[in-house]
């Protein structure tokens, strides 16, 4: 698995090679490590790779030095995860684009990462008006209260409201910078910044460091988005970061809540805005929980109990190694032991007995 992290590492470093594009050669090839290994005619399969992509991928892999890489990385940024990773976060793992590296710091919670805990974003204006804050400070302790964790990306106004209040409620946040971990952005949240090392955890696809750019900040929208069951847009003007988060979680088929506001104040327009385009009104407190106490429970769905069919010996055992996040055929090879034949009849047999079915980069799943 470390191994593999340090793929995840190189590939990264290939400019033009975005998430959208490494999932992809992700999945075509099962591992990024043997994506690595592989002739260049072998990426025109890849879906989506122009002939300029396949030039600079050939070129770059001559270039880099995948172990001095990753010994390199780890001395300035000790902790982060890969989408090869047990602990990266499922539902954002899900997404069209999870982040190649997703750095860390502060204090991980696997329920969390697992999609066990529901977790909510709270989102809105850096100038929000008081009706604004103090309608954030009310909906983050109730959905506290009720066994949720709350997501923001610590920004001036709403955001900050929200981190803080969770925090007053004992409860758990994630705050996604658009720098560094490290880095604090907007400086007047340091002591926030200090507290959620110590009682929350603060995530980035960007290495130590790394300083505020326009650029980042919409990019870090689709991993707070990512993350969450749900995103309530609390104020947002009509040109506002908010609504690219409401637009990534529109994308990625999570439900959008809008605090309602009035026609005279900038800050609601777009959050009237996001109503008149379907997103979910907030009548009051009961109301949000009603709608959102209808979401499935996560855990109990995306782990149903595998219920195994009466096979033979052979083809069980092969069978009872496929999950459902899918299984490469080196796995099951070296752990069952047996040679790569017998287990490629094997799964073919278990195909046709409309069992499992295979995914690019010899990948086998089974069927729900």
């Amino acid at each position: 698995m470390e191994q593999e992290k340090a793929y995840w590492l190189a590939w990264s470093q290939i400019s033009g090679i975005g998430a959208i594009s490494l999932k992809k050669i992700y999945q075509h090839f099962g591992s990024l490590e043997a994506a690595w290994q592989a002739k260049a005619i072998a990426f025109s399969k890849v879906e989506g790779l122009n002939s300029k992509a396949l030039t600079t991928i050939q070129t770059r892999r001559l270039q880099v030095d995948v172990e001095t890489l990753i010994s390199q990385h780890y001395q300035h940024n000790p902790f982060f995860w890969t989408p090869s990773d047990a602990e990266y976060p499922r539902l954002l793992l899900e997404t069209p684009s999870p982040p190649p590296l997703l750095y860390y710091l502060g204090q991980v919670e696997p329920t969390e990462n697992a999609g066990i805990t529901p977790m909510i974003g709270i989102v809105g204006t850096r100038n929000p008006t008081e009706y604004g804050k103090r309608w954030t400070k009310k909906i983050t302790q109730a959905l506290v209260h009720h066994g949720f964790g709350i997501v923001s990306g610590m920004a001036a106004g709403i955001d900050t409201v929200a981190h803080h209040s969770c925090l007053e409620a004992k409860g758990r946040t994630i705050a996604v910078l658009g720098t560094g971990v490290d880095t604090v952005y907007p400086y007047s949240n340091s002591s926030l910044h200090q507290r959620l090392q110590k009682e929350g955890l603060i995530v980035s696809e960007y290495s130590a460091g790394t300083q505020p750019d326009r650029g980042h900040f919409p990019a870090r929208n689709r991993i707070i988005a990512g993350l969450c069951r749900a995103v309530i847009i609390i104020e947002a003007p009509k040109r506002s970061g908010a609504l690219i988060t409401a637009r990534f979680a529109n994308d990625f088929c999570r439900d959008v809540y809008v605090l309602p506001g009035s026609l005279d104040t900038s800050q609601s327009l777009g959050c009237l805005a996001l109503l008149n385009s379907g997103a979910h009104v907030i009548l009051g407190i009961e109301h949000l929980l009603e709608m959102l106490g209808t979401m499935p429970c996560l855990d109990i769905i995306a782990s149903p109990p595998k219920k195994i069919p009466n096979l033979e010996p052979n083809l069980k055992e092969i069978y009872e190694l496929i999950n459902q996040e899918s299984t490469a055929l080196d796995t099951i090879v070296e752990q069952t032991g047996k040679s790569t034949g017998e287990i490629l009849a094997a799964l073919s047999q278990l195909e046709l007995m409309d069992l499992i079915f295979q995914l690019p980069g010899m990948r086998y799943q089974i069927k729900d």
